[in-house]
């Protein structure tokens, strides 16, 4: 089961995921993302504090949804990662490519 909650601050959106992305899921939350940025709406914090479990199909949707963003000028940046998911990142090599941030304000304010 997974949770996405889409907000705006600003010109910002602010996404919130909680519970487990798993490969069973993980299409919903790419496709969240990219309704976002197909809409104009590309600078997007992505907030992990919820997530406890995140697999490759995961992982996948990120990397697919930071190329989209980037292609349109825009930013996909996460936000207070749970251990678990931050070490998933760096096993991946993700945590070079992605800008990650301890703290949802802090992520929204580096943009």
């Amino acid at each position: 089961m997974i949770d996405i909650n889409v907000s705006g601050v600003d010109q910002i959106t602010l996404v919130e995921v909680s519970g487990r992305v798993d490969s069973m899921n993980a299409s919903e939350l790419g496709v969240a993302l990219a309704n976002e940025i197909d809409s104009g709406r590309n600078l997007i914090v992505l907030d992990l504090a919820g997530v406890d479990y995140m697999s490759s199909a995961g992982l996948r949707e990120l990397v697919n949804s930071l190329k989209r963003a980037k292609r349109t000028t825009g930013d996909l940046r996460l936000a207070q990662p749970s251990e678990r998911v931050r070490e998933v990142l760096e096993m991946a090599g993700l945590d070079t490519i992605f800008q990650i941030f301890e703290t949802q304000t802090e992520a929204v304010g580096s943009f």
